[in-house]
């Protein structure tokens, strides 16, 4: 695959993101961006398009970032199930390969590291004008073309056996809705139970009071 094939494929897989998103009848494009929009103003607002707070979690010196997470992914499991069942959303369900898991976590992990961010924060940081993380998203595009174009040859028999797609509706069964509410209320347990920590740079503490900094005594 050359690089003009490889654009034509990221042009094509976008355009049939957009009549996804038309043809479902799960709400215009339009509210798309509006939700995009609010999904910036709470990362914005939460700071965790900071490299700060990804550095800060690496070294469990910032516990912003686990209990959004961890608040996140809670609230939406049992939203989104809900939805699910009623009609109003759908999910597409990859397979389950360890290997490939494994393998793809820590290259994830490394490229987090060096960047402080992630997939979600990286394009808000690129629109603050952050010149470092525009590099790394144009690394990144290079990157899924190198996958893209070794996919069959090197990078499918890293990923290993496939487990299938087995989910916890799945195993539950009947249970599935207790089993989704148990779920996501716990990991919002741990939310709120995991203790608050923040490191701040120069420019955060420049916006605090003297006693409100952690670095100074009043």
């Amino acid at each position: 695959m050359s690089i003009n094939e490889y654009f034509d494929f990221v042009l094509s897989r976008t355009e049939q993101m957009y009549s996804i998103v038309q043809n479902e009848g799960h709400g215009p494009v339009w509210l798309v961006f509006v939700i995009g929009i609010i999904f910036g103003g709470i990362i914005q607002y939460s700071r965790v398009d900071k490299f700060e707070k990804i550095a800060g979690f690496a070294m469990w010196k910032d516990t912003i970032v686990p209990k959004m997470l961890f608040f996140a992914i809670g609230l939406t499991s049992i939203a989104l199930y809900f939805e699910i069942k009623m009609g109003f959303a759908s999910y597409h369900v990859k397979p389950m390969m360890i290997q490939g898991l494994v393998i793809g976590g820590i290259i994830f992990g490394i490229g987090m590291t060096i960047m402080g961010k992630c997939p979600g924060t990286g394009p808000i940081s690129i629109a603050e004008g952050r010149i470092d993380v525009l590099v790394g998203a144009i690394g990144g595009i290079f990157g899924g073309y190198f996958f893209t174009k070794y996919y069959d040859t090197l990078f499918k028999p890293l990923m290993g056996e496939s487990l299938g797609k087995t989910t916890l509706v799945d195993v539950t069964g009947k249970y599935a809705p207790e089993a989704v509410f148990v779920f996501g209320a716990l990991l919002i347990v741990i939310a709120f139970a995991l203790p608050k920590m923040e490191m701040f740079d120069e420019a955060d503490l420049s916006k605090l009071d003297e006693c409100e900094r952690p670095d100074k005594e009043c």
